[in-house]
């Protein structure tokens, strides 16, 4: 780890956190202080365990320390954590979630979400054409309806939730039509029939115990099985896949290119 920290912390230096609950999966420490290290940046990341019901004190806590420059926040927290920002980006406001936020100018907080950005970019970094696809996603939480909104920005035909809590499903479906009308809807068995790409956007696969989120049996040969788990780097889900014959995305992608939207976002 000491090759990964700058040398010597000192009161100059830009302090950054994720939060999450747990957080001993998150990968963005690692990839973010090698950042610093490798081009002089005089910041570190650390990784805050923050239960829901202590959520407020954390974030409140760092946002009161005044060389603490900005936070990524990750799984159960992304919806509760807009409430902390006083400026919200267009992601924010229809997905409803946010994943990083930074301390502007005027000492205020702002908010965006680049889980959307991130995995749209992966995905046509490896050159898929997203234009007029149909593409079923599993999942309405942080991540998922921030995807949601990146993925109608990119151009897909049509977009199929599934999403078992209905009033969750029904909220986001709604602000999403205000922007996309006639392009979303709720997910039906059959729509796994005709998907071009199908996506995991929740937390079934951390665990190997985790049952499949999505049934790959009925989606279509050739079509793209995506997640974005991290850990394990290639779940179950994928596994099962590309035993099928299905190309798979694996997560480590989506990261890969949130990076640069970091970067930008925290200026660094």
């Amino acid at each position: 780890m000491s090759q990964l920290l700058i040398p010597s912390p000192t009161g100059k230096t830009r302090i950054f956190a994720v939060i999450g609950d747990p957080v001993k999966q998150v990968k963005a420490p690692e990839l973010l202080n090698r950042v610093f290290a490798d081009e002089a940046v005089d910041a570190v990341m650390i990784a805050v365990h923050a239960r829901p019901e202590q959520l407020a004190t954390v974030i409140r806590g760092l946002q009161a320390m005044d060389n603490f420059s900005g936070m990524l926040i990750t799984i159960p927290h992304k919806f509760a954590a807009r409430d902390f920002a006083e400026s919200v980006s267009v992601a924010v406001q229809v997905s409803g979630s946010t994943n990083a936020m930074r301390r502007n100018e005027q000492g205020g907080w702002e908010a965006d979400n680049f889980d959307g950005a991130g995995f749209t970019l992966s995905l046509q970094r490896k050159g898929y054409d997203l234009i007029g696809k149909r593409v079923v996603l599993a999942g309405g939480g942080g991540a998922g309806s921030s995807i949601a909104v990146a993925l109608l920005q990119a151009e897909v035909g049509r977009l199929y939730l599934q999403e078992p809590d209905a009033l969750k499903a029904d909220a986001l479906l709604a602000r999403l039509s205000q922007h996309w009308p006639g392009r979303c809807e709720l997910a039906q068995p059959h729509h796994l029939e005709v998907a071009d790409i199908a996506i995991n956007a929740t937390p079934l696969g951390l665990s190997e115990d985790d049952p499949l989120p999505l049934e790959l049996a009925a989606v279509p040969a050739g079509a793209l099985v995506a997640d974005i788990i991290m850990q394990p780097a290639e779940t179950r889900l994928l596994r099962t896949a590309k035993a099928a014959g299905h190309p798979v995305h694996a997560g480590s992608h989506m990261l890969s290119e949130q990076l640069g939207c970091y970067r930008q976002f925290f200026r660094i």
